[in-house]
């Protein structure tokens, strides 16, 4: 079983109420070989929600206490942001899940790069909430850009690792 950020599932639960859909995805989630989930929700903010980036530090920062998740009009939603990784980590956890494709560039599922904390659109290197918390507990972690790392397709069927 692989767990999917649910945007990337056509669940429309993205910070402006629309999805990043991909086919492949999609259909993981349709054939039950993926469980969609958005950690913002289950953290218990609402869609449609003003967006949000990590600012004064790292998503290890964040989990440590030393930065905060912040909303576009400064509100601090540090404490949802942390709460729904949790949930998706004892998720994992408890249904054996070890692998995740994210949404990349996500205050909370980023792998890699994510948006610097100024609102600007201007990328840095870190990841997000959930995907730091996922990996430091073992858990493989993609993003969407780097979903050929863990399928490729033979016949026109894809196939995951």
């Amino acid at each position: 079983m692989i767990l999917v950020s649910a945007c990337l599932a056509g669940i429309r639960c993205k910070y402006n109420g629309k999805d990043n859909g991909i086919p492949h995805i999609k259909e993981l989630v349709r054939q039950g070989k993926a469980i969609p989930l958005c950690p913002e929700q289950l953290g218990g903010l609402p869609t449609p929600r003003p967006p949000a980036e990590i600012k004064g530090g790292s998503a290890r920062d964040v989990l440590q206490g030393k930065a905060l998740v912040v909303r576009r009009d400064g509100a601090d939603v540090t404490q949802n942001f942390v709460m729904g990784a949790r949930e998706v980590l004892r998720f994992c956890q408890e249904m054996g899940i070890k692998r995740a494709i994210l949404k990349a560039r996500s205050p909370s599922c980023g792998k890699g790069m994510i948006y610097d904390g100024t609102f600007t659109g201007k990328l840095v290197e870190g990841n997000g909430i959930t995907a730091q918390l996922l990996m430091d507990n073992g858990i493989e972690v993609v993003t969407e850009d780097e979903i050929e790392k863990i399928c490729w397709e033979d016949k026109g069927k894809q196939i995951f690792l």
